[in-house]
This record gives structure tokens, sequence and C-alpha cells, in this order.
């Protein structure tokens, strides 16, 4: 049967656990391996019984070409390390925190928000050491010399950094960027007093108050060149020459974590600024790991742990987020929580097989994403898998869709164990539950940057109505939009724009049954209706 994506992670535990050191005595040891070659790596310590919390932590499964930039990303969040052994060969790494505390941190996040490095899981456990020797190998002594330049213990507190306030700029920005996530991912880094959104030369960019230079100086060091999501939405950071930032509103564009009495002015973002006109959750990382970020302000949103957490504080990232923040180095390193890396195919159930098609699939789960294929299967007709484009829209999909209600019954949606839907052999009839709709004319993302990127929203009563030719009045629509038998509650034509409309229909379930029928209706002119969810109501 078809399912959750298999976890294979069990935190504080020795489940192949020090396997590169096959035979231990007890006592202090020093033990030889070889990495990278002939390079001999020395590690002494003292042995420890499995599952007892330890400042060195065990790190398996890495990338064979893994960086030690990429290996300090994953510590850094929880506080200072004072050691790090690579051993490439094996796949492994050990850290050494400064506490014990800040590993028991560290375990406990990674156990309920399993890291990725470059598409690959990474398991992350409480080594049975209490420290690490190293010896003065090169290898050793470029990962010192790589824990020296990202750690925060050695950014001088004496030294000041130029200024509390840093200046971002988002690249590529291919999925939208929220004030909410940009505060989570700095948050981690130290007490982020204020923010402010905006879009400069058609860029999005953000200014944004520590309150201190050595967090900022670390936030900088962290998370420069690296990418929000996979592959684009690049952070690139410099200090402001700004001493100090202004706050007047908090709402979407600005915040001032220090006064919560602030009004909340005009907090409608236009959209002429698509990266901050969006539901996307935030929460690529939580701020829960990092103790100095508590702020007084209510949050836009409550960040719920999907599971409870032995270690107060800690909260792992929402199904809704995109994953794959990068930390220090050349790293992608992304905290998932539903779907594995590459995992975008999705099995949906409790379908009415009375109703569904694969094509009313294909249209809903377009609204989220690129469907490459759609099968319904054959003896089982409540069941379907429908493969998106990457795995990022299948996780958008199931965090929007999952609960939703279609033709009476309500969608559940998980990941699936296979990796593409599979086209019936030729020859082989299976009357039409499968289709491929790879080449399909109406992928709403196929163009990078696209506007479309920046509307994605939870379904909604209400409709957005584009493309509509001018010849086409109000009555017309909300008589096509009733002849399902649906209600049609509110319309109006946008002021500036006679080609865009909002809709409201009777109920969420009733507009997205309208969604379905409707989006590509021919309306004539060479006109084909485009239909998608709206934040807004009339």
């Amino acid at each position: 049967m078809d399912g959750s994506v298999h976890q294979d992670l069990t935190a504080g535990t020795k489940r192949g656990s020090e396997e590169v050191f096959p035979s231990v005595s007890n006592g202090p040891y020093i033990m030889s391996t070889t990495a990278n070659g002939n390079d001999s790596k020395k590690f002494k310590g003292d042995i420890r019984g499995p599952g007892v919390p330890s400042r060195v932590i065990h790190i398996r499964k890495l990338p064979n070409d893994i960086a030690e930039a990429e290996v300090i990303s994953l510590g850094l969040p929880f506080g200072d390390i004072t050691n790090l052994l690579m051993l490439k060969a094996k796949n492994q790494a050990f850290l050494e925190m400064n506490s014990e505390e800040a590993a028991q941190n560290m375990v406990g996040y990674y156990s309920t928000v399993m890291p990725i490095i470059r598409n690959h899981l990474v398991y992350v456990q409480f080594s049975n050491h209490k420290e690490l020797k190293t010896d003065n190998s090169p290898n050793q002594e470029r990962a010192q010399a790589a824990l020296r330049a990202l750690t925060t213990s050695h950014v001088d507190p004496t030294m000041g950094a130029p200024s509390t306030v840093l200046r971002v700029v988002v690249e590529n920005l291919v999925y939208p960027v929220t004030l909410d996530a940009l505060c989570q991912i700095f948050s981690k880094f130290g007490t982020v007093l204020r923010i402010i959104v905006f879009t400069k030369n058609s860029q999005f960019q953000a200014l944004l108050q520590y309150a201190d230079g050595v967090s900022a100086q670390s936030a900088k060091l962290s998370l420069e060149g690296q990418n929000i999501y996979n592959g684009c939405c690049t952070l690139r950071i410099s200090f402001s020459k700004l001493t100090s930032l202004n706050v007047k509103y908090n709402n979407e564009k600005s915040r001032d974590f220090t006064r919560p009495d602030l009004p909340t002015g005009d907090s409608q973002p236009s959209m002429e600024h698509p990266a901050m006109a969006t539901a996307f959750t935030p929460g690529i990382i939580s701020a829960g790991p990092y103790g100095g970020a508590t702020h007084t302000f209510p949050p836009t949103f409550t960040l719920q742990p999907a599971m409870s957490s032995h270690y107060p504080g800690l909260v792992p990232a929402l199904p809704g987020a995109l994953a794959s923040l990068g930390l220090p180095g050349a790293s992608r390193l992304g905290f998932h929580h539903h779907l594995s890396s590459g995992v975008s195919v999705l099995l949906v159930s409790n379908l009415n097989p009375e109703r569904v098609t694969p094509l009313c699939l294909f249209v809903l789960f377009g609204v989220y994403g690129d469907v490459m294929r759609v099968k319904i299967l054959f003896n089982k007709k409540e069941n379907a898998l429908v493969q998106m484009s990457d795995c990022t829209q299948a996780q958008l999909a199931m965090s929007h869709l999952s609960g939703q209600q279609l033709h009476g019954k309500s969608l559940r949606i998980t990941p699936s164990k296979h990796t593409s839907v599979q086209l019936p052999r030729e020859g082989h009839e299976d009357q039409g539950l499968t289709k491929d709709y790879s080449n399909s004319p109406l992928h709403r993302f196929k163009k990078p940057g696209s506007k479309n990127y920046s509307n994605i929203f939870p379904p909604s009563a209400t409709l957005h109505l584009s493309n509509i030719p001018p010849s086409v009045v109000e009555d017309e629509l909300k008589m096509l939009f009733s002849t399902s038998g649906a209600m049609v509650k509110a319309f109006k034509f946008f002021q500036k724009d006679h080609k865009m409309a909002l809709l409201q229909m009777g109920s969420v379930e009733e507009a997205i049954e309208s969604l379905i029928e409707f989006h590509n209706h021919d309306l004539g002119e060479n006109h084909h209706l485009r239909v998608s969810f709206s934040k807004s109501s009339i």
C-alpha cells in the first residue's frame, strides 16, 4: 500500500552509529582510519554508552563531495562548534559542540526536521564519544580553517561589525519570499529587532536590524550566496550604511518587534510587489533552535509542531514550508518534514470514484504546479497517483489541498513511494485512467519567474478570473458559473482592467469544482478563461 515516506531516524541511538570504528576498547583510545586516499586520521575520545547525550554529534550519509562548510552549517544555528572531524571516504563527519545542551537541541531538532544536503537525507545522532581530538593532517587543517572562518565563536565581538543593519537582495525570485520567512531564517543567528521589505530596481529587497553586530556578522557569513528554495531565491547580503531602521507600521511590509503597539497601516500589499502578495506559509527554517530569537509581536502565522518534542522551544518546519534553505559554504541544505527530497509523486485517496477523472485532478493540482501524469488506480478508483514537475510543487499541492472537499469527499494526500507514474504498455488499454500531461499547453509554471508563482493561494470561495474578452459582461460570467447548479454570491470586475474579475461562490467546495470545470473555458474571440483561487473577498 502506498503511503508516507519512511524515515530511518532514531535520535540519540546507535542505529548505524560509529561504523567507521568497528572495534573499540573501553577508556581513552586513539583510532586511525583512512579518508581521502592515504591521509591518516586520528580520533581520540572516551567511549560512551549508546543513547547517552554527548557534545559530539555523529553525522552520516553525507554526499561524496561534501564540503566542510556544509557540515558546519548543520550545527551553526544551535551554538558554537569547538571541533570538526571529516571522514569523507566514509561519508561521515563528527561535530563537537561547545555544550551538551547545544548538542541536545541539535539532535532533538533534526529528529523532527531531517536535514537535506544536495538531495541527500542526512542522519544526525549523538556520538558515543564525549570529545574530539584531531591531528595536523592537511585535511584536518582545512577543516579547522573552515571552522575558524564560519563559526560564531570566531566572530570577534571587540572588533564589532560595520553595522547591525543588513541589506538583503533576493536574486532569481522564482518563488515568493515573505517578510515572515526572512524573519524565520535570520532569527537563527540572533534577535531581529526590525525588518522592512520592498521592491527596488525590480528586485525584492529587505533591510533587517539585529540587536548586535555579532549577530549581523554571523548571519552575513552564514547566509550570503545561499538559496532559500532549491536552485533559486538566492540571498545577497551586505552591511547597510544605516545604523537603525525607523518602522511606522507592523504589517506584511514592515515590522518592529520592539513596538507591538504600532498600527498596521495599509497592510494590503500591492500587486506590484509580487513577492509579498502571497499566502505562502513561512517556515523554511523555524526560529526555535536559536534561544535569543524571541519576539513580543504576535506572529502572522502560528507555528505548530507536527509532533511532540522533548526539547522545549523546538518547532519543526511547517508542512507548507518549501525545503532547502542553504547555510554556509556552497551547501544546499534543506529542512524537510513531509516530503523527502525528490518525491514528486503524490497518492491521492478518498476520491469519489463516480465523478473523478484524470483531467479533473490535472486541473486542480495544476493550480500549485505543473502536473506531468495522473493515474487513477484500476482496482481502487478512489485512489490516484499525481506526478508533479518537482518535489517543491508536490509539497505545495499537498499542503494546500489536503483535507479539502472534492465531489463531497475530503481529500487525503500523502507522498507516494513511486518515483514516477508509469504509462500503460503499448496495446494495453486502461480505460483512460492514465494520462500523460507532460506536454500540456495548460501548465501554469513553465515560464521561470512567471507571475503565477506570486498568486498561489489556498482554496477559497473567491475565484480570480482572467483573460476575459471585452465583449463578455458580468451577467454572462455569473450565468456560466451557475450552470453547474452552484451559487454565485458576488462578482466584481477589476476597476482598471476588465480582463480580470473576482467571483465569489457559495462555498470553498463549489469554488473548487467551478475552477475544475471552467478553467480554460472558451469564451470566444480566441480567449480561454483562466481561473485561480483568490486571497481577497468581495
